[in-house]
């Protein structure tokens, strides 16, 4: 663990003095250079010019900048290639088809998590100007995150074993802020410009309607869009192995139904096996009929092509599409429903302000 450097001055008043009393030693025996002989005068001015010389290094030591290693990555991405690639021309449930993305882009790996969400609400919601934290996080058992202390004081910590489980009771506008504080650089104060009401998206202030907010160029970080959220989830080239026509059927590299997860006491997925999601309310744990778990505890019967974990099931994940003159779209089903809803062809929506405990999000990024 790195530990604070003292402060520059303090050093330098240490060695300084360190150097008074080589030269001197104690006030009582001060050395009389009138009483010594001229060699002895020599010996002592070579032995203090040595004194001299290795503490002037010890000082230049101390004055250099302390460099400490950057912390690891907060949230942890994957690689979404296979630029321009067509789209899924087997989607027959919509005029529309998705897929389609013209660029390699980043994806995270897993869902915003109850720990990441609270570090978030800590560095902005001291005062929580525009909801961010929602009551049900702490009183409901599918909820991660408690609050402590007063307006203006607010403090934040990731329930007992639900730190690692997705974040939920999160609307669309909650993800835009969250997506704007890392395009900040993940900066602590006031729900402001500078944190959380720009970057990614124009927000100031708003938390509800408001379809026409886009993304705006140069983010750094943003929710996905549908196409994007799509293709790494469902896509895998057949000359890579995937299906005959790039895209499979579900987001575990499968065209057959997802096996249940089974979970032990600390929602972590036991039944490790390929083709696995958290639906259809088997993952029953906390005293719940059906619960969140662990992100990417299903392992790799659990991931995308492109290594996204938990994108069918777990929980709904906002993505940027209006899909009505009201709603906002979702993907990928929750802990809640039927393996249907974890399908290529089925897709959701939501009033873009409204939060549950089987709504969630991921992030991307360029």
């Amino acid at each position: 663990m790195w530990k604070k450097p003292l402060p520059r001055r303090i050093l330098t008043l240490t060695l300084l003095f360190g150097l008074f009393f080589s030269l001197v030693g104690p006030l009582s025996v001060v050395p009389s250079v009138e009483a010594a002989s001229a060699s002895a005068t020599r010996r002592i001015v070579k032995k203090l010019k040595k004194k001299i010389k290795k503490l002037t290094k010890q000082l230049a030591i101390a004055r250099r900048p302390v460099i400490v290693p950057g912390p690891v990555s907060f949230i942890e991405m994957v690689t979404v290639g296979n630029a321009g690639n067509g789209t899924d021309a087997g989607n027959a449930s919509e005029a529309s088809v998705y897929g389609a993305v013209a660029e390699t882009f980043q994806i995270g790996k897993y869902e915003v998590t109850n720990a990441q969400y609270a570090v978030f609400l800590n560095a902005v919601a001291a005062t929580d100007a525009y909801g961010l934290f929602n009551t049900d996080m702490e009183s409901n058992a599918r909820g991660g995150i408690r609050q402590t202390g007063a307006d203006g004081s607010y403090g934040y910590t990731a329930k007992s074993a639900m730190c690692d489980k997705p974040v939920t009771y999160v609307s669309w506008f909650d993800c835009a802020r969250f997506c704007n504080w890392l395009h900040n650089g993940m900066a602590t104060g006031a729900q402001d410009a500078s944190t959380t009401e720009q970057g990614a998206y124009t927000l100031d202030g708003e938390t509800s309607g408001r379809l026409d907010i886009t993304r705006n160029a140069g983010a750094k970080y943003w929710i996905p869009s549908e196409d994007e959220w799509y293709k790494a989830a469902y896509h895998q080239p057949s000359g890579d192995g995937g299906d005959t026509d790039d895209y499979w059927l579900y987001p575990t590299m499968s065209n057959g139904v997802p096996t249940e997860g089974m979970v032990n006491a600390f929602g972590e997925i036991t039944n490790d096996t390929a083709n696995i999601a958290n639906h259809n309310g088997g993952a029953d744990w906390n005293g719940q009929d059906g619960n969140v778990t662990t992100v990417g505890s299903g392992g790799a019967g659990s991931a995308s092509f492109y290594g996204a974990f938990d994108m069918g099931g777990n929980v709904w994940e906002w993505n940027d599409a209006v899909n009505s003159v009201s709603f906002r779209g979702l993907r990928g089903g929750s802990w809640l429903d039927f393996e249907s809803f974890l399908r290529s062809s089925f897709r959701s929506s939501y009033d873009p302000g409204s939060e549950g405990s089987a709504i969630g999000f991921r992030v991307a990024s360029p």
